[in-house]
């Protein structure tokens, strides 16, 4: 399946969700394409800071799209701050997403922290899977409530015991249950999850969350180790099968 095409646009915010501490959802209204996995360049504000910043579809749908982001600098800091009615430059969709079609059985999702925002996405495009998700977070948990029925079963970790399991999102999950894995979140998390995944031989898909300047494959600030070279990740990427990547 072909990617949707790249389009630019200025568009009204319709909300600006608080989640919890540190982490917001923005709401747009109209029709917008996207594939799982895909994410849009945002930018709300003047000449500074530079760059736009690449944030991954939440969730897509006939009359809206959202995205998900955690404050983690001074571009995020002023999305945070972004009011219904203000105006958001978008351009997208970008990169390579997951093959939904190619991907059936039972599937694992192993996410962490604000790597859960693109599976909303994902699980819900699963159509001819059963889902087995595993979500790990630092201490608060958010956006499980929804995510919980479309999977057979959601399993969630926290470092600090307070839901779930306490310790690493990696302790609840056993690859070999699996036909296929699809992951986001910190790279040493997705490195123990390619890495357990490879152990037994089965197949999992990446989702590489890299700093980005254009994100368009020109600048090559998100480069990838590969098996085959160096990979952009989003231009090759974001998602990769996992026995190509080198972490």
């Amino acid at each position: 399946m072909a990617n949707p095409k790249l389009t630019y646009s200025k568009e009204k915010i319709a909300e600006n969700i608080r989640i919890n501490d540190s982490t917001y959802r923005i709401v747009l209204k109209g029709k917008f394409e996207g594939k799982p996995g895909q994410f849009y360049m945002l930018r709300g504000w003047g000449s500074e800071p530079l760059l736009s910043r690449p944030i991954s579809i939440n969730n897509l749908y006939e009359d809206s799209i959202e995205f998900m982001y955690q404050v983690v600098g001074e571009g995020t800091r002023i999305l945070k701050n972004l009011r219904p009615g203000d105006e958001l430059e978008i351009t997208g969709p970008l990169g390579n997403g997951f093959d939904i079609d190619s991907i059936k059985g039972k599937v694992a999702v192993v996410a962490g922290g604000i790597g859960t925002a693109p599976m909303s996405f994902v699980v819900k495009s699963l159509k001819n899977s059963e889902v087995t998700a595993f979500y790990g977070f630092r201490d608060q948990v958010y956006c499980t409530d929804e995510i919980g029925r479309y999977v057979k079963e959601l399993n969630i970790s926290t470092e600090d015991g307070s839901v779930g399991h306490k310790g690493y999102v990696t302790d609840m999950f056993k690859p070999e249950l699996f036909d296929a894995v699809l992951c986001c979140g910190p790279e040493v998390m997705m490195k123990k999850v390619v890495d357990m995944c490879r152990e037994k031989n089965v197949v999992v898909y990446a989702s590489m969350e890299k700093h980005m300047a254009c994100g368009v494959g020109a600048c090559l600030v998100c480069t990838c180790k590969t098996t085959g070279g160096n990979k952009r990740a989003c231009k090759e990427g974001p998602v990769f099968r996992g026995e190509d990547l080198v972490l």
